[in-house]
């Protein structure tokens, strides 16, 4: 399902778009894990702020249960990244800087989010 925010159309879950703010704010945290590890990840890419698209898959994490369930979450947050990045970026060279970024937090989560998608 596509959403329109703040001029920016992201793909998200259904249940994403019905959710209410309080809802959203107890399931979804940002960029990173929840604690004090999650601190640690910047929620910008070179001054362009991510947080929809972390929340959005921090979401997906939360109603998916399967591996491909985790591969859907982690395919539409790498689209939603490109995405913001592509809407709000106008210098190709900082378009290629934040792409690039964007492209290692997918890897991150691709490779490495099995324990925060099982939690």
């Amino acid at each position: 399902m596509k959403i329109i925010i703040d001029d920016i159309p992201l793909n998200c879950h259904k249940g994403y778009a019905k959710a209410t703010p309080r809802e959203l704010e107890h399931i979804t945290n940002g960029c990173g894990t929840s604690g004090w590890k999650g601190s640690l990840v910047p929620e910008t890419m070179w001054g362009l702020n991510i947080q929809l698209a972390c929340k959005i898959h921090d979401y997906d994490y939360w109603i998916y249960k399967s591996k491909k369930g985790k591969i859907i979450a982690d395919n539409r947050f790498l689209d939603n990244l490109y995405t913001i990045i592509d809407t709000k970026t106008k210098w190709s060279w900082v378009k290629w800087l934040r792409k690039r970024r964007a492209y290692k937090y997918y890897l991150a989560v691709a490779h490495f989010g099995d324990s925060a998608f099982y939690a």
